[in-house]
């Protein structure tokens, strides 16, 4: 995309862009990793201080630096925004853990999306601005990308939000006495 392509502020991109090509053209021209914040949302880190908080897509979307779970919060949460038709939704991808510079980093997160009925995958930290598909199903992409990262894929899950979901207690049932 050339500058003069760029939406120039969030609300004219939502209100410009339909597709996910779109949100992916852009995230390839303006993302940038942010090694630092990498680190302070690593495993070690996360259990020593206050919460950091991921970024809103307008936020985002003025400052595109981050790491992978927010340039996927600003591409899920924008693309049920301009095309609830693609279905977006997070992967989360638990590698082999790995440590950099004392920090553990296991947790990868990317977008699913459909399209004419196949998934792809995007909004990637690691290869910003590739479309990776398409594929019949998230376990196909998982195998594949294992290769690509070179690294064991212990699990992933498909979710509605990046966040942590508490879970719930079962409700009493009253167990029969006679039984």
């Amino acid at each position: 995309l050339r500058p003069a392509d760029l939406p120039a502020s969030y609300a004219e991109a939502v209100a410009r862009w339909r597709t996910p090509a779109e949100v992916n053209a852009w995230i390839g021209a303006r993302f940038e990793y942010d090694l630092p914040r990498a680190m302070k949302l690593s495993e070690n880190q996360r259990a020593l201080g206050p919460r950091v908080q991921i970024h809103e897509p307008q936020a985002f979307f003025d400052r595109p630096a981050g790491v992978c779970v927010d340039v996927a919060r600003f591409a899920v949460e924008t693309l049920r925004a301009v095309a609830p038709a693609a279905h977006a939704a997070y992967v989360m991808i638990e590698f082999d853990p790995t440590v950099i510079a004392g920090n553990t980093l296991r947790r990868h997160w990317v977008v699913q999306f459909e399209q004419a009925g196949q998934l792809y995958f995007f909004a990637d930290s690691k290869r910003p601005g590739h479309v990776a598909g398409p594929y019949a199903s998230t376990g196909q992409f998982i195998d594949d990308y294992a290769v690509y990262r070179q690294r064991r894929i212990v699990a992933f899950r498909t979710l509605p939000s990046f966040e942590r979901q508490l879970k719930q207690k079962a409700p009493r049932v009253p167990r029969d006495e006679g039984t």
